[in-house]
């Protein structure tokens, strides 16, 4: 019996094209910090640090203490100047790639998740916790899901592990007290989202942006479009 209810976020709960805001992204934070680091360097550390992030599996570090043990290398800048920049640039300059994207909400998908959470589920935003909370919680009001009574909300202040690897999807088990088959993971991703069926966890994949890639490529149990999905959770957990 499903209890408990992981989603992705982008491409699943917030529709955008990943590689323009990833693109816009980059660009933004290296424009904010070019009076210190030249931008492409600095893209490059940002860049390193991220996979260091992805392929860390240590379970005695958070994933922030493992980006910040790498980013600085090499940027001759310091982590006490480096930290308030980026602070800012999350709070004034990072809300206005929306912009750029031009996201609009899902229509059904806040009604989906208060449905979900009226009737008793718990309800993960499992998005890859490479981001700090201020990103998440920006990207989350860009989909207009935001501001909701969510059980857990993956980022990299609190999680030890990173999609693809199967760890994430151990420790959110762990921290929500559930066993795999108690859960479901709905996602765009076939690499990231899928992998969660590796333990046993039923999975959903969101074709609207279909991101179909990796060599830990998976299968799901269940496809469709996100109005498929609205069908299908109306079905399951009415």
């Amino acid at each position: 019996m499903i209890k408990t209810i992981l989603f992705d976020l982008d491409g699943t709960l917030v529709h955008y094209d990943y590689d323009t805001f990833v693109h816009a992204y980059l660009g933004a934070v290296a424009r904010k910090v070019a009076h210190l680091v030249e931008p492409k360097r600095f893209v490059k550390q940002l860049l390193a640090a991220t996979e260091a992030m992805i392929a860390s599996l240590d379970h005695t570090r958070t994933n922030m203490e493992v980006f910040w043990e790498y980013f600085p290398n090499g940027l001759d800048v310091s982590m006490e100047v480096l930290t308030p920049i980026l602070e800012e640039f999350y709070l004034q300059d990072f809300p206005r790639i929306q912009e750029v994207l031009q996201v609009a909400p899902v229509p059904a998908a806040r009604g989906l998740v208060e449905r979900l959470l009226t009737n008793g589920y718990e309800v993960v935003i499992a998005t890859n916790p490479v981001f700090p909370a201020i990103a998440i919680e920006e990207r989350m009001r860009w989909g207009g899901i935001d501001g909701l009574d969510y059980h857990l909300v993956t980022t990299y202040e609190t999680s030890r592990f990173c999609k693809p690897n199967v760890e994430y999807y151990a420790e959110i088990l762990e921290s929500m007290g559930r066993m795999p088959e108690e859960c479901i993971m709905i996602g765009n991703n076939t690499c990231e989202d899928l992998v969660a069926g590796d333990l046993g966890i039923k999975t959903y994949l969101v074709e609207d942006c279909l991101l179909d890639m990796g060599p830990f490529r998976r299968e799901p149990d269940y496809r469709g479009s996100f109005d498929d999905l609205v069908r299908f959770l109306e079905e399951k957990c009415s």
